[in-house]
C-alpha cells in the first residue's frame, strides 16, 4: 500500500507544533501500525532527518504506552485494541492518515507524539492501593470468601491499562473512567473496603487538581477504551464518593 501520513511534529513542550506530510510506500497490510512508523523512521534516519518520536513498550496491548490519536480516534479505527495491535489492513491503498498525540491539558506534549501521562501516576499514588501490615500476619487471599460476581466485576475494572484513551476521547478530557476503574477494583473486594472512604476522596481530589474535566455521560470513553471498561464503574465511583463525603 502507498499512504500519505499527516503527523504532528513538535520539537519540545515549549515550541509550537504542526502537521507534517510524509509519503510511505510498500506498506504490507500485515504490518502493525507501529511497524509502519518504524519503517518511516528508518527512511527518515537514512535521509538524516529527525525521526518521529512515539511511545511504545510491550507491543502486546498490555502497557498502554502506544497511545496515538489516529484519524480522530484513540488507538485508531479498530475496537478493543491498542495502537500496537492495530494492523494496516484496516486502511486502504492511497489513504491519508492523520496521526496526533492525545490532546488534554493534563497530558502535555513532550515531543511529537509523546505526551506526559504522569498525572495518572499521581492519581494512583493518591489512593489506588491497599495498605496492609503483613509483618507476621500474612493471610492467604483465597481464605477470604468473595462472591464470584463481585470478583468478576473487580477483575474487569482491574484490566484498565491506564493508556488515557478515555481522556483523549472525552470532549471534557475527563479521567472519570480511569479513576473509577481504579476505585472499583478495590471497592468491590473486602481487602479494599478498609480504606474505601479515603481512597475515593483522595483520588477524585487529585484528579481535579491535575486539571481533568468532568464526566457528562457522552459514553465515548467506553467506546474507545481498548479494554472495554464499563461506564458502570463511574456510577459506582459516584456512589462511593457520595457515601464517603457524607461519612466524613
Amino acid at each position: 500500500m502507498n499512504l500519505k501520513l499527516k503527523i504532528w511534529r513538535q520539537k519540545n513542550a515549549r515550541e509550537a507544533g504542526k502537521m507534517v506530510d510524509y509519503n510511505i510506500s510498500n506498506v504490507s497490510p500485515d504490518m502493525s501500525f507501529l511497524e509502519m512508523l518504524d519503517v518511516l523512521n528508518e527512511e527518515l534516519n537514512n535521509k538524516g532527518e529527525d525521526p518521529v518520536a512515539f511511545d511504545h513498550d510491550c507491543r502486546e496491548g498490555i502497557c498502554g504506552m502506544c497511545s496515538l490519536f489516529i484519524n480522530g480516534e484513540a488507538h485508531g479505527p479498530d475496537r478493543g485494541v491498542t495502537t500496537c495491535q492495530l494492523h494496516m489492513r484496516k486502511f486502504k491503498d492511497g489513504d491519508t492518515i492523520y496521526i496526533e498525540p492525545f490532546r488534554a491539558k493534563a497530558f502535555p506534549v513532550i515531543k511529537d507524539l509523546v505526551v506526559d501521562r504522569s498525572s495518572f501516576d499521581r492519581i494512583q499514588q493518591a489512593g489506588g492501593f491497599i495498605s496492609v501490615n503483613t509483618s507476621g500476619n500474612t493471610i492467604d487471599a483465597n481464605a477470604i470468601p468473595i462472591k464470584k460476581h463481585d470478583a468478576d466485576r473487580s477483575f474487569d475494572a482491574a484490566t484498565c491499562i491506564g493508556c488515557g484513551a478515555c481522556v483523549a476521547s472525552c470532549k471534557n478530557a475527563s479521567a472519570m473512567l480511569f479513576v473509577s476503574a481504579k476505585v472499583s477494583q478495590f471497592a468491590l473486594l473486602p481487602q479494599g473496603k478498609v480504606e474505601a472512604h479515603e481512597r475515593v476522596l483522595n483520588m477524585v481530589k487529585k484528579m481535579d487538581e491535575e486539571g481533568f474535566g468532568n464526566c457528562t455521560n457522552t459514553g465515548a470513553c467506553e467506546v474507545e477504551c481498548p479494554k472495554g471498561i464499563s461506564l458502570e464503574n463511574i456510577a459506582r465511583m459516584n456512589r462511593e464518593y457520595l457515601f464517603a463525603s457524607v461519612k466524613s
